[in-house]
């Protein structure tokens, strides 16, 4: 590359930190200002600029139209003013942009694998940007957040999320690949729309679904055999079957499941530990039987069994409750991830004054939760009645209202705290603004799925792991909950300060890799060796030297 093909490269385009010598070199004289400036002196200049956009959405469009124009420098000014940025272009303001994603977009990212073209997915394939692989995030749009079927508009979670990747766990923007599966939609409103971008059509189901799916793990698996495979916001039908059916397969998992469990499951462990109770005395309710709160369940069970608990005794601590209430033996359309956490008929008997369906206060005055986590997607669910009950049971009650975009988010914070008197132990599926309260200030910790899942893939990446089990995800849980603020200041957040994530999915990256090495699923080296290669392979965003290749 050389000239105007070179400043259009984002991630060898250096804008007007050229030096003379590579102006001379690459024909860019006469294409830039004659000034030679510097990173500091750029990112001053974007970050003014950035100022001056005066919505969220807008902010959103300006950064996403900066990484699409110079990768070191989005990413050095993202990780200036992480604390203030990462919510534009991750939850809660990529929800907004997936809405409007046909009205804003403005330059291609990624692939899009069209059904329409299900014929020829191995050499669309190969039109990828970059040819080596290391990261695929990949969604089907049916279950973008808490907002539902969203088309081809879902590609703003896989370029968001592998943003994160780099941001966060170091991987190089090269080395990532966002994907779209545009099977159609049933969104009515995308369909009528002028300016969707999609396919036109209904969406596809059945075995014509299936065999779209598996055609595009076969292209993937033979161009890029090593590759981690990432699957994102798949409706509730296909996530859990897909996982099932490919995780042996390949080197793959499902972020909303077990990324979502992991970090959960990190909140749960710091709360304890300010709490000063074991996870296996925790009872715990789950709002929302989905995805989501089921796999929540799993990572804790599958936590409370490493701490000593059989699988029974475990599940027999987690109370689900979905729409239609408590989930209960004898219950219709309850998928098999779902049933096994159906509580006995005679398990529920003795408690009075209950018609056909056991209701949320219900389970919060019988079983009187020390955890109560929110995956339902339904705004203002714990109600104040509730939070009160539940904090009448237990000293510092454990609340997460998880879902998100903030507009799904189960309760505000400051109610939260409002309610149980101060005393709760508080985590949010969206960033929220902490809370003062009788004279002291609650910091509330965002559950967000970045504090696993950038260190999850360079754990992966740099050990050479060919799977993915829950296991690793089990270290990369407890090694996130020992870097909890909370467990040194009661009132501090669950989760560590933003500005310090790229330090801890450093530690989580190893100790997923020894958990790989320890399972047999990556070759057995000393740690030295694999703080060797971290080293190596961490990306930072600073301007490389380049030379013409001859």
């Amino acid at each position: 590359m050389s000239g105007s093909s070179l400043l259009g490269c984002p991630v060898f385009n250096k804008g007007s930190a050229f030096t003379e010598e590579e102006r001379a070199e690459f024909g860019l004289h006469g294409l830039l200002p004659p000034h030679v400036g510097t990173l500091d002196e750029q990112l001053a200049r974007r970050y003014g600029d950035f100022q001056q956009r005066t919505s969220s959405i807008l902010q959103h469009i300006y950064l996403r139209d900066l990484q699409d124009r110079n990768e070191v420098l989005f990413y050095k000014l993202m990780k200036g003013h992480i604390a203030e940025m990462m919510p534009l272009i991750y939850t809660p303001v990529v929800g907004e942009a997936c809405q409007h994603f046909s009205k804003i977009y403005r330059s291609p990212r990624g692939l899009f694998l069209s059904y329409q073209y299900r014929d020829e997915m191995e050499s669309i394939l190969e039109n990828r940007p970059y040819k080596d692989v290391d990261v695929i995030v990949v969604t089907d749009g049916e279950r973008i957040l808490g907002l539902g079927d969203l088309g081809v508009g879902g590609m703003g979670i896989p370029v968001g999320k592998l943003a994160l990747y780099t941001l966060c766990g170091g991987i190089h923007p090269a080395r990532t690949l966002p994907i779209l599966l545009d099977v159609g939609t049933d969104n009515p409103d995308s369909l009528a729309d002028p300016l969707y971008l999609g396919w036109r059509h209904e969406r596809v189901r059945g075995q014509a679904y299936d065999d779209f799916i598996e055609a595009f793990v076969q292209a993937v698996t033979k161009a890029l055999p090593n590759t981690l495979l990432q699957w994102e916001d798949f409706a509730l039908p296909n996530a859990h079957r897909l996982l099932d059916r490919y995780r042996d397969r390949l080197c793959t998992f499902n972020d909303d499941i077990q990324g979502t469990a992991a970090v959960a499951l990190s909140a749960v462990l710091a709360a304890g530990e300010v709490a000063q109770t074991k996870l296996v005395d925790q009872r715990i309710v789950v709002l929302g039987a989905g995805t989501a709160g089921t796999g929540i369940s799993d990572q804790i069970v599958a936590a409370m069994v490493d701490d000593g608990l059989s699988e029974a005794e475990a599940i027999a601590r987690i109370w689900l409750v979905d729409r239609h209430g408590l989930l209960v033996e004898g219950m219709t359309g309850l998928q098999p991830f779902q049933a096994k956490y159906a509580k006995p008929r005679a398990m529920v008997a003795s408690w009075p004054d209950l018609g056909d369906e056991i209701s949320f206060l219900d389970t919060i005055e019988n079983v009187k939760p020390t955890v109560l986590i929110g995956t339902s997607g339904q705004p203002g669910a714990f109600r104040e009645e509730a939070i009160r009950r539940m904090a009448s049971h237990v000293q510092r009650p454990a609340i997460f209202p998880l879902s998100n975009p903030t507009s799904r988010c189960e309760a505000i914070p400051a109610d939260l705290v409002v309610w149980t008197e101060g005393r709760a132990l508080i985590a949010t599926g969206s960033p929220f603004a902490d809370v003062p309260h009788n004279g002291r200030v609650f910091r509330i910790g965002q559950c967000n799925n970045s504090y696993i899942f950038p260190g999850m893939g360079q754990g992966i990446m740099t050990s050479g792991a060919s799977r993915v089990s829950d296991t690793m995800f089990l270290a990369a849980a407890r090694t996130l909950s020992q870097n909890a603020p909370a467990r040194r200041s009661p009132d501090a957040s669950l989760f560590p300060a933003l500005e310090e994530i790229d330090k801890v999915s450093r530690q989580i990256a190893k100790a997923v890799a020894l958990q790989a090495q320890a399972e047999g699923l990556a070759e057995t080296t000393s740690e030295e060796e694999l703080d060797r290669r971290f080293d190596a392979r961490w990306w930072q965003p600073e301007y490389p030297k380049i030379r013409r290749k001859h």
